[in-house]
């Protein structure tokens, strides 16, 4: 790889990622949930931040932009929604490059949990950095936008090569893992929930994951095929939507 991915929790739940191009040493900051937080990070790897790159709107992850651009100097990259709490130094959309040394970020259009999400894809080293559009075994509230828009987010990013890194901003997988074993009873399903819970047992973080591993265990990406369970008739987005509210009523 041509880059290194620094990732630490912060918060009660969100993950922090530091990302180096190797060639030039630049680093980039993505979403800032904790300023203080990753400030302390910068200063223990001594890498020299010259981006934030914003996947969205929501405080937790677009907070702490104005700390960090005056202690760094750093400039502050992401769709123009981010303005709604933080200024911009340039807005980007979908199909656009941000560059950070010499590695190349596209943007993806990735909305529905907000309008205007975007996600960051290093296409040369097939790691994406997703926000909150993709999670393990999840994928995001729609707070601002439709199934449909959401669902056409997932399969943009389903879309990405099978071995693309998903690094994805909340720990949420143990609960993720828990409703998708309400709604699929698929045995790779079963296999990975006994790790993931294992895992967060031992303390140890199931992010990242991979578009593969996604496709394969994923229920929001797998909504089609759980729809004749769910009842539900008509196009892929309705069955997603079905699971989606499946979810936000899961008391599990």
């Amino acid at each position: 790889m041509a880059i290194d991915v620094h990732q630490f929790p912060c918060l009660s739940d969100n993950y922090g990622f530091l990302v180096r191009d190797r060639e030039s040493g630049l680093a980039a900051c993505v979403d800032t949930p904790d300023a203080k937080a990753i400030l302390g990070e910068l200063e223990k790897t001594g890498w020299e931040l010259a981006l934030i790159l914003n996947t969205h709107w929501h405080p937790d992850h677009a907070g702490g932009n104005a700390e960090i651009q005056a202690a760094t100097g750093c400039r502050i990259v992401g769709p123009k929604e981010v303005t709604r709490i933080a200024p911009l130094d340039r807005e980007v959309g979908d199909g656009e490059v941000v560059e950070l040394g010499a590695t190349r970020f596209r943007v993806i259009e990735s909305g529905g949990h907000t309008l205007g999400h975007v996600t960051y894809f290093d296409e040369a080293d097939k790691v994406a950095f997703v926000g909150d559009t993709l999670f393990a075994l999840g994928c995001g509230r729609l707070f601002e936008g439709t199934a449909e828009q959401m669902w056409t987010s997932l399969q943009r990013l389903a879309a990405l090569p099978d071995e693309t890194v998903v690094y994805c901003a909340h720990e949420y997988t143990a609960s993720n893992a828990r409703f998708a074993l309400s709604v699929d009873q698929a045995p790779a399903l079963k296999a990975r929930a006994d790790q993931i819970f294992a895992a967060r047992e031992r303390g140890e973080p199931t992010v990242p994951t991979t578009i593969a591993l996604e496709k394969a265990t994923n229920p929001f990406l797998r909504a089609p095929l759980l729809a004749p369970a769910l009842g539900v008739e008509g196009p892929d987005h309705q069955a997603f939507a079905a699971v989606r509210a499946a979810k936000d009523g899961f008391k599990g």
